[in-house]
């Protein structure tokens, strides 16, 4: 199996205005020097998280599902990054996983954050999304999912977890503690996407985007600055890893209700 190359943008976001974010991520996706088979962008990364979503929310047929279409077309990459979908009169924190022929799939936020509302304007999803990229197995999900292990338990042997978020500084610590809690529990490679700057509440965010190996080694954490960096996933070292100490196989067994 090829090494997996993925791509995490860190960046300020305007607030709740598509047009100058989409400018601004175009432009970090030009610098983008090296080959890369996913783009990872923050969480609402047109609006900023906004508890507003009526004169905000897109179709998905809208301008930003085909902004991500041309731009990964144009990079021969995925991009995924979550964005405010209006679907059947109802509200979604959906991430888009867009490939570069167009097609994409998608992942609606499970875990609402009740202490902004979040519950209050959008519709929770139900379904947990596995993604195949030549032929790694990839978890997507969003922010507040974070907190809730359950939900992100590896019973389906994926290779790569990953996490868009807006996550704010006054709680970084819980942020970096939980993504590598998240790495060693479930044997798997873990990103965490954050944001920098300041919304349109006065919450500030320092970003800590983070890399994270299979067993829990800090790999790389970005500090308080937009950057856009590629990173490395090697698959046999993976596999090796979870031959060599199977604890997986020690799993408890449940079903989760929905």
């Amino acid at each position: 199996m090829k090494d997996l190359k993925v791509t995490t943008i860190q960046s300020n976001l305007v607030w709740e205005n598509r047009t100058a974010n989409l400018q601004n991520f175009e432009a970090h996706i030009s610098t983008i020097n090296e080959s890369t088979d996913l783009v990872l962008l923050p969480e609402m990364f047109t609006t900023g998280f906004s508890m507003n979503p009526q004169p905000i929310a897109e179709k998905m047929d809208g301008p930003t599902i085909q902004w991500m279409s041309d731009q990964s077309s144009k990079i021969n990459a995925v991009i995924s990054g979550s964005v405010i979908i209006e679907e059947n009169e109802k509200f979604y924190n959906r991430l888009i996983w867009m490939r570069p022929d167009g097609t994409y799939e998608s992942y609606n936020k499970r875990h609402l954050f009740t202490l902004a509302g979040e519950h209050k304007q959008y519709t929770k999803g139900t379904s947990k999304k596995i993604i195949d990229l030549h032929g790694w197995k990839i978890c997507p999900m969003i922010c507040y999912d974070l907190r809730f292990p359950v939900w992100a338990r590896n019973t389906e042997g994926y290779d790569l977890l990953f996490y868009v978020a807006n996550w704010p500084e006054k709680r970084i610590n819980a942020w970096s503690s939980l993504l590598v809690g998240r790495a060693v529990e479930n044997q798997c490679y873990t990103i965490g996407v954050n944001r920098v700057g300041t919304d349109g509440t006065g919450l500030v965010y320092n970003g800590m985007t983070s890399v994270i190996s299979f067993d829990g080694e800090l790999k790389a954490s970005i500090p308080d600055e937009q950057k856009v960096q590629t990173h490395t996933f090697n698959y046999e070292a993976l596999h090796t890893f979870r031959e060599k100490l199977a604890f997986l196989d020690d799993r408890d067994h449940f079903s989760l209700e929905i």
